[in-house]
């Protein structure tokens, strides 16, 4: 009497894809360093370069930056570090191999924004442990807040992810893909309001971060860890919630129908 053997759900082998993906994240020192703990690092330099400047709204520099610094590292965690482990993956012929297993692409993906979503909680976790314990900031209390941090933690991420992913394929090699992808997120920083007080950012600059998610993303984050009377400050007068979760939802949709028709499993030299 034969048996047949049945096979485990794509979600069951999605998670155990994911742990795999977060060990390996944490063993890459080169993207520790540079994904991981570079918003955290620059939170304690911006936070000693800045300490005697007054910020509108009575804050200190490391209230100010922290929101950014935390946009950062969602959009470091999922945007830069997927286009970059996909596009290494791809060239090495990781993916090539895992398309020959019987494990689905979609359980593929499932690791991958496991790892995005686990690798971003640590983060922030330990950015806000360092901010609050080390820095003065002041960490809210308001249960409004937390709950405008998940939208907004939630829709930062999924349309960092899918973009990352559908990016994955600009690099012609895996190991030119961070001199192609770092510059391109460096670029956002500095205009989105990470790294500057973004209403003295020129108004061309302004105009230009409004297509991009980074500048929603970080906008949205100071509306969580900055006192609402900053908010008079914001270009417009307002944080601009429910412009920022359109753009961010439409990202999210142009990503998922990118990453649908351009992304590869082999390299382009494949065929």
């Amino acid at each position: 009497m034969s048996t047949t053997a049945t096979l485990p759900s794509p979600l069951k082998v999605g998670v155990s894809r994911a742990k795999i993906e977060v060990k390996e994240f944490f063993r890459e020192r080169e993207q520790l360093i540079f994904t991981f703990f570079f918003p955290i690092i620059f939170l304690g330099i911006f936070s000693a370069v800045f300490s005697g400047t007054d910020f509108s709204g009575g804050v200190n520099a490391a209230t100010y930056f922290t929101p950014g610094m935390i946009a950062s590292g969602i959009f470091l965690t999922s945007f830069q570090s997927l286009a970059i482990q996909i596009a290494v993956e791809r060239d090495q012929d990781v993916l090539k191999r895992l398309r020959g297993t019987p494990m689905s692409p979609q359980s593929y993906f499932i690791g991958k924004i496991g790892m995005v979503l686990a690798t971003s909680i640590l983060q922030f976790g330990l950015l806000l442990l360092i901010a609050g314990l080390l820095l003065g900031v002041d960490i809210p209390t308001e249960p409004e807040k937390w709950l405008r941090f998940v939208w907004i933690f939630v829709l930062g991420t999924a349309s960092g992810s899918v973009l990352g992913i559908a990016f994955s394929v600009v690099p012609k090699s895996g190991k030119g893909a961070p001199a192609v992808i770092t510059p391109i997120v460096l670029l956002l920083q500095f205009i989105s309001g990470v790294y500057f007080v973004y209403s003295s950012l020129p108004t061309w600059m302004q105009t230009v971060s409004e297509f991009f998610p980074l500048k929603w993303l970080a906008q949205g984050m100071r509306s969580v860890f900055l006192p609402d009377a900053m908010e008079a400050s914001e270009p417009g007068h307002s944080w601009q919630l429910g412009t920022g979760a359109i753009v961010l939802t439409v990202w999210l949709v142009v990503g998922l129908f990118l990453a649908q028709r351009v992304f590869r499993w082999t390299r382009r030299d494949a065929g």
